[in-house]
C-alpha cells in the first residue's frame, strides 16, 4: 500500500519553509537554472575531496521526496559534494517515482558507517511507512519524520563527519505536534547542538543576500529592539558569513526603519540616533557597509549591482522584496553556526505534491550554496597561519 493521495479539491498549501508562512505552489516546475552557486571542480578531483554535506529529508507530505530524489540524480550536485542522505527508503522511493528518475545511490541501516565517499548514501533510518503519510496535510508522523532526519543530519556535522547541512522543506506545524517548543530552525539547531553563539537566517537569490537585525517578534516590539549594538553584531555577523561564501570585500547597505530613511527625522528618529551610529561604527572597525537607505528603494540598487547584500530593520522589511524577485529560486542560509546549514527559501508546496512538477531551483541553489561555504572554510582552516612574532 503506498502513500494516500490527497483529494482533488483545490487545496491550498499550508506549509512553511524557514521564514515561510504561505508555501503554496512556490516550488512548481518552470525548471529555470541559475548559475549562483555553482561549484566547478576539477574533473580529476578525488571524490574523498568533495565536502561531505548531510542532506535531511523534509515533510513527506509535501514535495520534499521528490526534492530529494531530484537532488540525488542531479550531476551538479553529485559533482559538488558527497551526499549522505538521512530518510526511510520506502518515502525515497516515493519521491523518485513522482520525479521519474531512477536514484544511483548507495543504501545502509540505522547507524552503519555511510563511508567510504563515492556515489550519494541515504541512510535508511526505517521509521515512516508510506501507508502513514497523508499527502497535502501537515501530521504528527509527518512532523516526526522531519524531526529525526535533521537530528541525524545535524549530529553528523556536530561529529565532524559532515562539512554542511541541508534540508527539504519542513513543515512547522507538522513538527510542533511532536516538538510543541519548535519555533524555527535557529532555536531547534542550537538546542540540538548546544550552540550558545550567534545565528541568523540570511535570504539569498541571484548573489544578493538579505540579513536583518530582528526577525520574529511582533512589528511593535520592532523599534525599542534595534539598537546601536544590535545592528552592530549583526554587521559582523552578515560580513562573516558573506566571506565564508566567498565575497571577499562584501559590500552591505543598511536599510532605514522609517518611511524615507526618516527625512531627516521628520518621519522618525532612529536613522539619526540609532542606525547611523552603527554603520559608523561597522566603517570604523572595516566594514563596507553604507546607510541608512530608504528600504523601498535600496533593493532597487542592490539588484543593480550596488550591493552584496541589505541589511534591515524587520523581518518583512526584506521578505517581502526578495520574494517578489524570485520566491521559487531563493536560499535560506542558517548562518553563524559551526557549520553551513541551507534549505530552500519555499515551503512544501501541498497543492502540487505528487503531480511531479516540483522546481529543484532553490533545492539545488541551497545545496551547491552548502558545498561552497564549505569548500571556503575547509580552505580557510588549511591555510598557512602567520607565525607570531617575538616581542
Amino acid at each position: 500500500m503506498g502513500i494516500r493521495r490527497p483529494k482533488p479539491a483545490g487545496r491550498r498549501a499550508t506549509g512553511t519553509a524557514v521564514g515561510d508562512t504561505g508555501a503554496r505552489n512556490h516550488a512548481y516546475d518552470g525548471m529555470q537554472r541559475t548559475k549562483e552557486f555553482t561549484v566547478t571542480p576539477s574533473p580529476a578531483e578525488p571524490a574523498i575531496d568533495r565536502p561531505t554535506v548531510a542532506l535531511a529529508m523534509g515533510d513527506p507530505a509535501g514535495v520534499s521526496p521528490e526534492l530529494t530524489a531530484r537532488l540525488l540524480a542531479d550531476d551538479e550536485v553529485r559533482q559538488a559534494a558527497w551526499l549522505v542522505v538521512f530518510g526511510d527508503r520506502r518515502i525515497l522511493d516515493e519521491g523518485a517515482k513522482v520525479a521519474r528518475v531512477a536514484l544511483d545511490i548507495d543504501v545502509v541501516a540505522r547507524g552503519a558507517s555511510p563511508g567510504p565517499h563515492g556515489r550519494p548514501v541515504l541512510v535508511d533510518l526505517a521509521h515512516l511507512a508510506p501507508a502513514a503519510v497523508r499527502l497535502g496535510e501537515a501530521t504528527p508522523v509527518g512532523g516526526a519524520f522531519a524531526i529525526e532526519n535533521f537530528r541525524h543530519a545535524l549530529a553528523m556535522a556536530q561529529s565532524g563527519q559532515a562539512d554542511a547541512v541541508c534540508f527539504t522543506p519542513f513543515n512547522k506545524q507538522a513538527m510542533r505536534y511532536v516538538y510543541p517548543g519548535y519555533d524555527d530552525e535557529i532555536g531547534f539547531v542550537s538546542e540540538t547542538i548546544g550552540f550558545h553563539g550567534a545565528a541568523r537566517e540570511f535570504n539569498i537569490l541571484e548573489g544578493l543576500w538579505n540579513a536583518r537585525v530582528t526577525s520574529h517578534i511582533p512589528l511593535a516590539q520592532v523599534a525599542a529592539t534595534i539598537t546601536t549594538e544590535r545592528i552592530l553584531a549583526e554587521l559582523a555577523l552578515a560580513d562573516r558569513c558573506l566571506r565564508s561564501a566567498g565575497f571577499a570585500q562584501p559590500r552591505i547597505a543598511v536599510a532605514g526603519l522609517n518611511p524615507h530613511a526618516g527625512d531627516g527625522g521628520n518621519c522618525g528618529t532612529e536613522e539619526i540616533e540609532v542606525i547611523a551610529p552603527a554603520v559608523k561604527a561597522g566603517v570604523e572597525r572595516g566594514f563596507n557597509v553604507s546607510g541608512p537607505y530608504p528600504a523601498d528603494t535600496v533593493f532597487v540598487r542592490a539588484r543593480k549591482g550596488a550591493f552584496d547584500a541589505v541589511l534591515t530593520m524587520y523581518h518583512d522589511q526584506g521578505q517581502i522584496a526578495m520574494k517578489l524577485i524570485g520566491f521559487e529560486r531563493g536560499v535560506t542560509l542558517l548562518g553563524g553556526f559551526p557549520f553551513p546549514i541551507c534549505t530552500p527559501a519555499h515551503g512544501t508546496a501541498y497543492d502540487i505534491v505528487g503531480q511531479g512538477v516540483a522546481n529543484i531551483g532553490a533545492s539545488r541553489q541551497a545545496l551547491l550554496l552548502a558545498a561552497r561555504m564549505a569548500r571556503q572554510q575547509r580552505a580557510a582552516r588549511s591555510a598557512p597561519q602567520p607565525c607570531p612574532t617575538a616581542a
